[in-house]
């Protein structure tokens, strides 16, 4: 790919950036058969605990009762760093436009007010395969929708090569990946004890802790402890590990649709012990699949009389049912003007510069200028479903042309960015590699997050497509604490690389792929 190129800890032209000069002096100590050592030691230890997911053959959500194949997620030995007043900037960003997206859902499902103002188009919502208007007029603790919101965020270089944030894509709906952050820092603490001596890395540890309490700050029981599950399709599902892991991390049960019953408008697990009430829904499974008697009546991975419980407000969903309706990519585009709409702030992070082409003009250029688009369908997810202009051949150009031409509002299109790149450690040796970052933003009495989330890194020379299932890895994600992102820009001023160092003083803003 041509253009600037940014990279997170090699500036261009002034040595390694600031933030990553300590673990940089670590690495050159560190012999060639110590990192091989440690290489073949964490993929021993992920098989062995079952860190794996799995593939499937189409753009299956994991839903599906038939499983996939199962993979190992490679897991890279040099983490991501991100400086303290990077992350300030980015967590403030997230946070407001994860309050914005709920502003935004509850709003559709009731008084409708940003659609009578003309800022989204009425067909945008009610022609969107995500919305349910089972839930219009539904009230639901604290007007909280997504609980759980994965936010993808990518960095890239503008046109002075500084790199700059951009969000991608907002995951709303069963957003996973974060049981791969907790276990990305186990390990790295595991192999290398010594560099979390010699760096003050923000901690991630207790994120099952705030999960559990965001789930039960949304109870609509008035009980000290209510009970809360975690709802899984199963043990063939794509992310059965994460579930299985979470429920574990927090002490609660993990559950299946065959293990829940509704009676006299409330829902009950069966447990040895007889019925228990269940409270608060942490649910894996998508709308579709969650209620047989409201959605898919061949369902066998819900339970049947759920949505009526829910709409009686017995029982907290979250996330809740329709939250998907504003992680679609044909909204996307608007949510910048609706932080300015209902929060009356200017967005912290920037979208990617984005073309509908359900819009005539949006149309026209894109089609003519494919090869240098990436090319989205507004409901793909997985990193299926789209077009990487560069990387395509002319047939694989063609033939996505004419399925734009076939449904032009099911497609948007985004400039092809030079995602930011990270040294990885591949067969090779250390080369770059392109990566994304996936934090994750809790929603309860308050919204909190923890510093860092889940990097993932395409491992294939070149490409810029970091799904699991399309051969992407993960790294460790370090956020510094202030002493040491002082102390990093304090080197910086006095000595040898001086402007780059800074990369992230910038605006954070952000760029994605589902």
């Amino acid at each position: 790919m041509s253009g600037p190129k940014f990279d997170e800890m090699n500036a261009a032209d002034a040595g390694v950036r600031a933030h990553y000069q300590s673990y940089q002096r670590w690495l050159a100590r560190q012999p060639e058969s110590v990192m091989q050592a440690r290489r073949a030691e964490a993929e021993m230890i992920f098989r062995r605990v079952g860190i794996t997911f799995a593939v499937y053959g189409d753009k299956d959500d994991g839903n599906s009762e038939t499983g996939g194949t199962e993979r190992l997620i490679p897991f890279d030995l040099i983490p991501r760093i991100i400086p303290a007043h990077e992350w300030e900037i980015m967590e403030r960003g997230l946070i407001q436009r994860v309050t914005a997206l709920n502003r935004f859902i509850h709003d559709v499902y009731h008084d409708q007010e940003i659609i009578k103002a003309g800022v989204v188009p009425a067909e945008q919502i009610f022609q969107n395969a995500q919305f349910r208007p089972e839930m219009m007029g539904v009230d639901v603790p604290g007007n909280i929708y997504s609980h759980i919101s994965g936010i993808d965020i990518v960095r890239a270089p503008n046109a002075q090569g500084e790199g700059e944030y951009y969000v991608l894509e907002d995951n709303l709906r069963v957003p996973s990946g974060v049981s791969y952050m907790l276990e990305d820092r186990k390990m790295m603490m595991r192999l290398f004890p010594d560099l979390f001596s010699e760096n003050r890395v923000a901690p991630v540890a207790h994120y099952p802790d705030l999960l559990l309490e965001t789930l039960r700050d949304n109870s609509p029981a008035h009980r000290a402890e209510p009970t809360v599950v975690v709802l899984t399709p199963g043990m063939y599902n794509s992310a059965y590990f994460e579930h299985a892991f979470l429920a574990q991390q927090m002490g609660v049960e993990l559950v299946e649709g065959q293990d829940l019953f509704v009676k006299d408008n409330f829902v009950y697990m069966r447990t040895t012990r007889g019925p228990k009430r269940v409270d608060v829904i942490y649910r894996r499974v998508d709308d579709d699949f969650l209620d047989p008697l409201a959605f898919r009546p061949t369902s066998t991975l819900g339970c049947a009389g759920l949505l009526n419980v829910y709409r009686s407000g017995n029982v907290a969903l979250c996330n809740a049912i329709g939250t998907g309706v504003a992680d679609d990519k044909s909204i996307y585009p608007y949510v910048p003007k609706m932080i300015e709409f209902y929060l009356g702030e200017k967005p912290i992070l920037k979208n990617v510069p984005t073309y509908m082409c359900r819009n005539p003009d949006d149309l026209q250029y894109t089609l003519a200028n494919m090869k240098d688009l990436v090319v989205k369908e507004v409901h793909g997810a997985g990193g299926y479903g789209m077009l990487v202009g560069p990387a395509s051949t002319q047939a694989e150009i063609e033939d996505f042309r004419k399925a734009v031409l076939a449904n032009p509002a099911g497609y948007i299109a985004q400039p092809t960015l030079s995602l930011s790149t990270c040294p990885t450690y591949v067969d090779s040796g250390i080369a770059p590699r392109h990566i994304d970052l996936r934090p994750f933003v809790l929603s309860g009495k308050t919204v909190q997050m923890v510093p860092g989330g889940l990097t993932r890194v395409a491992l294939k020379d070149g490409s810029l497509v970091v799904n699991s299932s399309q051969g992407g890895g993960t790294k460790d994600t370090w956020v510094l604490e202030g002493d040491n992102d002082a102390m990093a820009q304090s080197q910086t001023q006095s000595g040898q690389s001086q402007s780059q160092s800074q990369s992230g003083q910038s605006q954070p803003q952000s760029l994605k792929s589902n």
